[in-house]
C-alpha cells in the first residue's frame, strides 16, 4: 500500500476513534465538527433514519446517553476522497432513561473535506446472539 493510502487509513481510524469518544463524552461541539451537515445515520435498533440535527441534539441533549463502546474490529477501503469504514462494536447506554445493549457490525463512510474527513452517512446491524439454520 503507497504511503499516502496509508496516512489516509491512519487518519480515518483516528477520526473513528474521536467520533465514538465525542459519543461516549456527549460532545455536541465534537460531533459538530465529525459529522457533515447532510449526515444521515440509520439507527442500529429501528432502522429508522436519523439526520444529523437530529442526532446531534439527541446525544448532547442526554436523551441518548452512550454509557460504553467497545470497538471490536474496523477495516478502512478508500476510493479517492471517500472512505468506507466497516467494523463491530459493542455498546450500552440509555435513550430516553431506557436501557440499550447492542452488538453490531456498521458501515461509516467518511468524505474528505478542507477539514479533514467528516461522516457522511452511517448505519449499523445488530449482531444476532443465537444461530438457528
Amino acid at each position: 500500500m503507497k504511503e499516502s493510502a496509508l496516512r489516509a487509513e491512519s487518519t480515518v481510524l483516528k477520526t473513528e476513534d474521536r467520533f465514538f469518544a465525542a459519543l461516549s463524552r456527549r460532545d455536541r461541539e465534537a460531533l459538530e465538527r465529525l459529522v457533515a451537515d447532510d449526515c444521515i445515520l440509520i439507527d442500529v435498533l429501528t432502522g429508522s433514519e436519523v439526520p444529523r440535527a437530529v442526532f446531534i441534539d439527541l446525544v448532547g441533549s442526554g436523551r441518548l446517553v452512550f454509557e460504553w463502546i467497545e470497538p471490536l474490529a474496523a477495516r478502512v477501503r478508500l476510493y479517492g476522497v471517500t472512505a468506507v469504514v466497516t467494523g463491530e462494536t459493542r455498546m450500552r447506554g440509555l435513550f430516553d432513561s431506557k436501557t440499550f445493549a447492542v452488538h453490531s457490525r456498521y458501515t461509516h463512510v467518511y468524505a474528505q473535506m478542507k477539514d479533514g474527513f467528516r461522516l457522511i452517512n452511517a448505519q449499523g446491524t445488530p449482531v444476532a446472539t443465537t444461530w438457528a439454520p
